[in-house]
This record gives structure tokens, C-alpha cells and sequence, in this order.
């Protein structure tokens, strides 16, 4: 039977998932979606992810593909993607919202085919209960202009061993930074950093690197050393999961 390929956009807090990906004995954002789908869609479902995002990671903007065997789907794609999206979203945990479900072609790929990835680490001064799990607390206020001007060089290199998880299955430890800039925010600062690709731990590892300049703990060159070395263990402890967010995934045109 034939079936047609569909992209599904989403939004999660990832406070109480063990990341995005299907694993065992631990509640994960693609098994809650992929049994709502099921049921909403009456075939068994299994989505792909345009990434993955560890434990207690949030994602404002996401992306999976499904196929779906011909059938209801064949009708006007507007009013069906629309009743969908509502009926999904009655029956997913409030953690997990549904944007919208569009048509695509069938080699259209959610993960081989995004081009950029961009990511946010949110750092706040002073206790507030309403940033618990969307925020990480410091208490001292690091150097935000010698943190810049580590973030520059980082640009500079392709290989990112050093700020790696050890062990991942990736054929290629390469990745091409456009965008890494720290900026004042309300009560703290945030993060910004956009590239081709991520490795697993890479954002918080590369987070917690500059917090060691901003802290004077290490001059800005050094993280050059850091990097040419490929040694995680040469770089900063990875910071809490709470304060990053996959925030845009872009296509090729």
C-alpha cells in the first residue's frame, strides 16, 4: 500500500522526559508522540527526529517525519492537518504542543535534510521559582566580554572532540559553528550558538568551557589549546540540562 510522508512540528519541555529518543524503561518525547499519533491516526506510527535532545533538554522548535498509509490523509490537507493538530494536542501531556503536520515529498528526510540547528542556554542571577528547570542559577556574574571573544575563536575550528560525549556512534566529529554569541538578558545572560550539526553534550560542554573564561579560570587562547587537543577531558564540566534549548532547525530550500 502506498503511503505519504509528513512533517510534524512541535514544541516540548523536556523537564520530565529522558530526551527526545525512544529507549528503554525511561519515558521519552518521541514515544509519548509516536502512541498519541497512533491513536489519532489509527496505524502504528514510528517518527523521526531531526535530532535528539538528552534529559530535561527543551525544544522550542522540532521537527519529525512519519509515513502514513494512504487513506483519510489523501483528503485536503488543510482541514485534515488542522483537525489533527487539535486532536493531538487534546490528548498529549502539556508538555508537548503540536504546530502544525504539512505534506512533503517522500525522500524528504527530518534529520539528513536540516541544514542549520540553532540552541540557547539561559544563565540567571538570582533565585526566581519560575525559572526552576528553564534556567540554570549562578551566583557570580562571569565576564561576558572575555566569554565573546573565547566564543569568536571557537568559530575558527571544525573539530569538536573535546567538547564531544565519548563513545558516540558518529562517523565524523566535525561541525561547521555559523553563530555563537553570549547577550545580556533579564537577570542573566544567554547563550546563542547555531551550526550545521551538534554532538551529543556538545552545547553544554562548549557552555561550560566559557564559564571557566568568564570566571578567569582559564584565558580566552587557551580554549584554542582546548580544542586542538580533542580531549574532553581538557574542556569544562557540562553544564545542567535545564537551561538549553533547541530553538530553530532550518532546510535546504
Amino acid at each position: 500500500m502506498a503511503t505519504q510522508r509528513f512533517f510534524i512540528e512541535l514544541a516540548y519541555d523536556g523537564t520530565n522526559y529522558h530526551g527526545w529518543q525512544v529507549q528503554p524503561n525511561a519515558i521519552t518525547v518521541q514515544e509519548v508522540l509516536d502512541k498519541a499519533l497512533a491513536t489519532v491516526l489509527r496505524q502504528p506510527i514510528e517518527t523521526t527526529g531531526c535530532g535528539r535532545t538528552d534529559t530535561g533538554v527543551h525544544a522550542k522548535e522540532f521537527f519529525a517525519h512519519f509515513d502514513l498509509e494512504e487513506g483519510e490523509e489523501s483528503m485536503d490537507h488543510g482541514p485534515w492537518a488542522i483537525e489533527k493538530v487539535k486532536s493531538l494536542n487534546a490528548i498529549l501531556p502539556t508538555g508537548i504542543a503540536i504546530k502544525n503536520i504539512t505534506p512533503v515529498q517522500p525522500e524528504a528526510h527530518a534529520r539528513f535534510d536540516a541544514v542549520m540547528r540553532s540552541y540557547e542556554y539561559h544563565i540567571h542571577f538570582n533565585k526566581d521559582p519560575f525559572k526552576q528547570n528553564y534556567s540554570w542559577l549562578i551566583r557570580d556574574q562571569p565576564d561576558l566580554e572575555l566569554m565573546n571573544k573565547a566564543a569568536r575563536m571557537i568559530m575558527e575550528f571544525t573539530d569538536f572532540s573535546c567538547f564531544s560525549k565519548s563513545n558516540t556512534q558518529v562517523k565524523t566529529n566535525n561541525c561547521k559553528i555559523y553563530h555563537a554569541v553570549w547577550v545580556k538578558a533579564d537577570d542573566g545572560i544567554v547563550f546563542h550558538i547555531s551550526a550545521d550539526r551538534f554532538l551529543r553534550n556538545m552545547v553544554r560542554a562548549i557552555v561550560g568551557t566559557l564559564l571557566q573564561v568568564g570566571r578567569h579560570e582559564i584565558e580566552p587562547w587557551q580554549v584554542k589549546l582546548i580544542i586542538q587537543s580533542k580531549n574532553r577531558s581538557k574542556a569544562g564540566t557540562s553544564v545542567p540540562a535545564c537551561g538549553l534549548y533547541l530553538t530553530e532547525v532550518k532546510f535546504a530550500p
